[in-house]
């Protein structure tokens, strides 16, 4: 399975959420897919997208928060699947896109090519929800459940090496930011004076 083929399987549904990325191949490929003002490109911030997504999720219960994260990302910071576990937002659905490589820095594996277990480890860090998939259909099925459960959960993607021919997106750091801004603030707007 090739990570922006998992993305572009439910792109669709995020529409709906707030959708955090981390730096590289995954923000690039969510942005060639088409950008929406409720994406927001955590650039320069290697393993803290998680740390980003449980903020927006404890401070806004009333949404629902995707991560798309990269196995290098989430290794750089195990600790945030101790404190998604603890702090246990029901409205946030981490995807880790496992490559087994550092892909967006030149490729160098990662300890996942040698065995480790995110998903086990997300278990026993205790996130109630954890699961790894290899194919289209299972990574559709976990995610259109995870979105259901209304509970945290963690989804491993095991995903092909492969990505785009540049690792930026084209839409610069502080606009996302202001757009991204916007866009929450518009959403407290809408739920304090429905229509």
């Amino acid at each position: 399975m090739k990570r922006r083929d998992a993305m572009e399987a439910v792109y669709s549904e995020l529409e709906r959420c707030v959708v955090v990325t981390i730096m590289g191949a995954v923000a690039a490929e969510l942005q060639s897919i088409g950008h929406k003002p409720n994406f927001f490109y955590l650039q320069h911030a290697m393993g803290l997208a998680s740390s980003m997504g449980l903020g927006i999720a404890l401070s806004r219960p009333e949404l629902k928060v995707i991560v798309f994260d990269g196995d290098g990302s989430i290794l750089m910071n195990l600790g945030g699947l101790s404190t998604l576990a603890r702090y246990r937002p029901r409205n946030l659905v981490h995807v880790v896109f496992d490559n087994e490589s550092l892909l967006s820095v030149g490729g160098f594996p990662t300890a996942t090519s040698t065995g480790t277990d995110i998903a086990g480890i997300a278990r026993a860090a205790g996130v109630p929800n954890t699961s790894t998939v290899r194919t289209l259909g299972e990574f559709r099925s976990a995610f259109t459940d995870a979105l259901a459960a209304d509970d945290l959960a963690t989804i491993v993607a095991k995903v092909e090496a492969v990505g785009p021919s540049g690792y930026v997106t084209d839409l610069s750091l502080l606009e996302n930011r202001y757009q991204f801004q916007r866009h929450l603030t518009t959403l407290s707007l809408s739920s304090q004076h429905p229509a």
